[in-house]
């Protein structure tokens, strides 16, 4: 998969914050939740344009009377032809006896507005 050009549908960069990797569009980190810019009404009609196609939940309840169990909660993304293009593991552990997890999957969606983020003053905190 090809790196889009900046200003284009899908470009990245890292959060100053967190250092994930989030869309160059991004008003919020995804990740860390941080505000990048405080432009309220690119934030706001974004927000009111979002639209999330897929989100899943699930619970994981081990046993009380059960060895623990290792976790690997692993992130893939598939085209159309069923390519992989990207494969993130977004967590590993155990889960003990008597415990209970939940595992949540969101996938949100938003036009590209085109352009550059605006830059302005950068507030890094």
């Amino acid at each position: 998969m090809s790196n889009p050009r900046p200003g284009s549908a899908g470009a990245t960069r890292a959060c100053p914050h967190c250092k994930a990797m989030i869309l160059e569009s991004a008003s919020v980190c995804p990740a860390c939740r941080h505000h990048l810019r405080f432009d309220d009404a690119v934030t706001s009609e974004r927000a009111r344009q979002t639209i999330v196609p897929l989100r899943v939940e699930g619970t994981v309840n081990h046993p009380a009377d059960a060895t623990p169990w290792e976790y690997s909660a692993v992130v893939v993304v598939r085209n159309a032809r069923g390519e992989e293009i990207d494969r993130h593991v977004v967590g590993v552990g155990a889960v003990r006896p008597g415990e209970q997890l939940t595992f949540s999957l969101a996938v949100e969606m938003f036009p590209h507005t085109g352009g550059l983020a605006p830059r302005g003053r950068r507030r890094l905190s």
